[in-house]
């Protein structure tokens, strides 16, 4: 049977028949619920709504309340909008990038999950000498948040893992510059 396909009913024929090797199987539309376990062997691009009341695991046998993914993935830098205060949504990604105009403040995020983990760019504008703030769910190295750098266009990283609510393992990556 491991060399078996799916049947299908082929409308132009009116029969029940394998499913070629070929051949796709296209599943949108067909209201699959509560499948214990769907196999997905090579590549497959899943699209459409996704209940947040469910969750979905990819090579994990784990139950996640999220989306886990073992293996390779990349994840959209989000633009964070520069202001006095800076707040991170984390439910909106986990890479983020803010370039500072002014002095400051890096507030607890929002939209925490255990677990997570990421990356903020933090970039100095082309006047430089900005300064920032860093929340107290930020937890660096000595208990001490670093001093960013404040060169016209210098680039500092903020690398997080999320321990829990109101504690973000931090670690900073200063003064990011090509290699000569």
């Amino acid at each position: 049977m491991a060399n078996r396909f799916p049947l299908i009913f082929n409308t132009s024929s009116n029969q029940i028949q394998e499913l070629a090797n070929s051949e796709g199987l296209d599943l949108s539309g067909c209201g699959i619920k509560d499948a214990a376990s769907i196999n997905v062997v090579g590549y497959c691009t899943i699209t459409g709504a996704v209940n947040t009341n469910n969750s979905v695991g990819v090579n994990t046998t784990s139950s996640p309340s999220k989306f886990y993914v073992d293996g390779n993935s990349a994840s959209n830098v989000v633009a964070l909008t520069d202001g006095v205060t800076i707040t991170p949504d984390f439910s909106q990604g986990n890479n983020f990038t803010v370039v500072l105009g002014g002095n400051r403040t890096l507030a607890n995020p929002t939209g925490i999950t255990t677990g997570q983990t990421g990356v903020i760019y933090v970039i100095q504008d082309g006047t430089g000498s900005r300064t920032l703030g860093i929340g107290s769910h930020f937890h660096f190295s000595g208990g001490t948040a670093p001093t960013f750098t404040t060169t016209a266009n210098a680039v500092d990283a903020i690398a997080f893992s999320v321990r829990s609510s109101t504690s973000i393992f931090s670690n900073a990556i200063l003064d990011i510059k090509a290699t000569s």
